[in-house]
């Protein structure tokens, strides 16, 4: 029985339609079904306002900022509208910057390479590697994983009045002693549990001992409203493909003093206001102090475009609704899961923490990526097996050590043999309930009845064995 009426599922559905809804795949066990796309964690499926939008501009490409022609300046015209789209979406400040990147991952690193020199930053291990990584030149202390969100708080606050001394400081610690500055990296919601992270509490305790935080809002942008000024943090970052516009680009938005004082993230045409030779023979550069500043060379006009149309078409759509029909989404799966005593679903904070439309779990007795291999080959399902670029995490929450090496998405034992990789569904805007339904039944009937195909590890991946017959 489905979780809403009819009426309810197609408004929501037909109000933020997404492409790829009706695409159908073979089946192993023969036949076709229409592809249940449950991997939005990934990366989700460009709305299909999105996509109209980037097709209709298209005819009008052309090069920014130093066209004199018509379509350049059209161009020139959309590129900074849209800017300012980004900039309304995340409520920013009067005075941040919005700078356009390739993805989270290149903004975390931009953010990385201009942080002062004596800068402490501190970041949990329980973060995707996007946030956890980018900081290893820097002075970095690594948070071991809390169990609650105020531990989460409390950990922080910790290591904030701990931290270490800096002779060229002026602030001083609540022990007296010189601090240098600081910065936190934590996420908005966890691409492995969808678990909400206490950001709002999070920055006042950053805030408290003069640090500044920048929030992953990877996971969170696409699920839940996003305010730079209501959240009270100094950065956010995201990317377009998780936010249904998967044209390559990505977004680092919050205070410009650091990035201003900082050398270009990347040095070249675009970045620089002046050059010219000196008698010497080197060069004298003027950088801008825009947001241009590090954003060299032919800017991604496609692809800031269509994160401008998801934050139009995710705002007219209205987050309340959005929620409330994830929110039924999220509790069909948990209580489907629930019922299956062999699954073990994946949390840090509990079951009744608030979370978005991202679950992970482990099957007694099943391989993942032999599970997830099954969803797909014999129900057209697509979901993640493996460590979600978040390997500390997922090894903690398996009962593995953090530190234990392991392979994103590569199996680490053979189909039916334990492994310490994990199942991720995902799923948002656009997701119909009988996509959730088909899951939850697949869920029960390969736990109860096993898969009905044979299945072998090919090039680090479990795939049906094509040359087997049905079980």
């Amino acid at each position: 029985m489905s979780v809403f009426t009819a009426a309810t599922d197609q408004s929501l559905c037909a109000h933020l339609p997404v492409l790829g809804k009706d695409v159908t795949v073979p089946l192993v066990t023969g036949g076709e079904v229409t592809y249940a796309a449950l991997d939005y964690a990934a990366s989700a499926p460009a709305l299909q306002r999105v996509w109209d939008d980037v097709a209709a501009y298209a005819p009008y490409y052309g090069s920014v900022h130093r066209g004199a022609g018509y379509l350049s300046q059209l161009s020139t015209d959309l590129f900074e509208n849209s800017r300012a789209t980004v900039a309304e979406f995340l409520g920013c400040r009067a005075d941040d910057q919005v700078i356009f990147t390739r993805s989270t991952t290149d903004s975390l690193n931009l953010l990385a390479a201009v942080v002062p020199a004596d800068c402490q930053v501190f970041v949990y291990e329980t973060e995707h590697h996007a946030s956890l990584l980018p900081w290893r030149d820097a002075r970095v202390t690594y948070l071991n994983a809390p169990r609650t969100p105020a531990q989460a708080v409390e950990t922080l606050e910790r290591a904030l009045a701990d931290r270490d001394p800096s002779p060229s400081s002026q602030l001083r610690s609540s022990r007296g002693g010189p601090i240098g500055p600081a910065l936190v990296c934590v996420t908005g919601a966890s691409n492995v549990t969808g678990e909400l992270w206490p950001v709002k509490e999070l920055a006042a305790a950053a805030h408290a001992h003069g640090a500044r935080i920048v929030l992953d809002a990877a996971q969170l942008a696409p699920h839940q409203p996003v305010d730079i000024a209501e959240l009270d943090v100094d950065w956010v970052a995201f990317s377009g493909h998780k936010l249904y516009a998967p044209f390559g680009s990505g977004v680092l938005a919050g205070r410009a003093d650091w990035l201003q004082d900082a050398e270009p993230y990347l040095a070249g045409g675009g970045a620089s206001r002046k050059v010219a030779r000196r008698t010497d023979g080197g060069v004298d550069v003027e950088w801008h102090s825009t947001a241009a500043r590090h954003e060299a060379g032919s800017p991604n006009v496609i692809g800031v475009y269509s994160i401008a149309s998801a934050c139009k078409a995710l705002t007219e759509a209205g987050f309340d609704n959005l929620v409330a029909r994830e929110q039924h989404l999220v509790t069909a799966v948990r209580a489907g899961l629930a019922g299956v005593p062999e699954v073990k679903v994946l949390s840090l904070f509990g079951d009744d923490a608030p979370r978005v439309g991202v679950i992970s779990f482990v099957v007694e007795g099943w391989n993942s990526s032999h599970f997830a291999a099954a969803l797909s080959a014999e129900y057209g399902i697509g979901v993640r097996d493996g460590l979600f670029c978040a390997h500390p995490l997922v090894r903690t929450l398996l009962g593995s050590d953090p530190q234990e090496v392991g392979e994103c998405g590569a199996p680490e034992a053979e189909p039916g043999e334990r492994s310490l990789n994990a199942i991720r569904v995902s799923f948002g805007a656009g997701t119909p309930d009988e996509h959730i339904e088909r899951f939850v039944r697949a869920v029960k009937e390969l736990v109860s009845k096993g898969a009905q195909w044979k299945y072998r590890t090919e090039d680090g991946r479990c795939v049906p064995d094509r040359g087997a017959a049905q079980l």
